[in-house]
C-alpha cells in the first residue's frame, strides 16, 4: 500500500465526512473551493490508502428499544482461548464491540439490551456458555462523548504502514 500524507484539503474532507458521511461530493467541493471531481479523486485516494476505513450509518439503539448500554470486562481462565471466544462473541447480535485490552481484563465488550432482564438473558444465556471466564458488568447511563479520531493538518504524521 502506498504511503500517503494528509494535506489541509484531505483533513477538511475527512472533517466534513466524519460529521456527515452522506454529504455530497459536490457540496464538499463547494465548501472546500474545488470541483466535485477533485473531491471524488481525493476521497477515492483516502479510501484506497486506508485512511478512510469505511462509511457508517449509525442507528439509534433507543429507536430499536435497546435502552441499556453496558460494558462487560471478561477475564479468561486461559488467555489462549481468546480467538475462539472472540469468534463466538461475533455471533451474539447484542454485542456491538469487542476489544482485546490490557489491565485486569482480557476482553472488553459493549452490549446493548432492552432492559436489565434482557441483559441478564444475554449474560447468562449467550455470553457465559461461550467459555470459562469471569465477567464484570458496567452500566452506562449516558454516552457523554462520541466522535471520530481527531484529524489535525498542522501535526506531522507518520505515514501509514505498507501492510495495513
Amino acid at each position: 500500500m502506498p504511503k500517503y500524507h494528509l494535506d489541509r484539503l484531505d483533513c477538511k474532507i475527512i472533517d466534513i465526512l466524519s460529521r456527515n458521511a452522506r454529504t455530497s461530493l459536490l457540496e464538499i467541493g463547494r465548501e472546500c473551493g474545488v470541483s466535485g471531481a477533485a473531491i471524488h479523486q481525493r476521497v477515492q485516494k483516502l479510501v484506497e490508502t486506508g485512511i478512510i476505513d469505511h462509511f457508517d450509518t449509525m442507528i439509534s439503539p433507543r429507536s430499536l428499544d435497546l435502552n441499556l448500554r453496558s460494558f462487560i470486562g471478561i477475564m479468561l481462565e486461559n488467555p489462549a482461548d481468546a480467538p475462539q471466544v472472540i469468534e463466538r462473541m461475533r455471533e451474539i447480535p447484542e454485542i456491538v464491540e469487542c476489544h482485546t485490552v490490557t489491565g485486569p481484563y482480557d476482553l472488553l465488550i459493549k452490549v446493548f439490551a432492552r432492559d436489565a432482564d434482557h441483559l441478564f438473558e444475554i449474560l447468562h444465556g449467550s455470553i457465559e456458555p461461550v467459555g470459562s471466564f469471569r465477567t464484570d458488568t458496567f452500566l452506562s447511563f449516558v454516552e457523554n462523548v462520541r466522535r471520530q479520531v481527531p484529524v489535525n493538518p498542522t501535526k506531522k504524521r507518520r505515514p501509514l504502514p505498507e501492510n495495513r
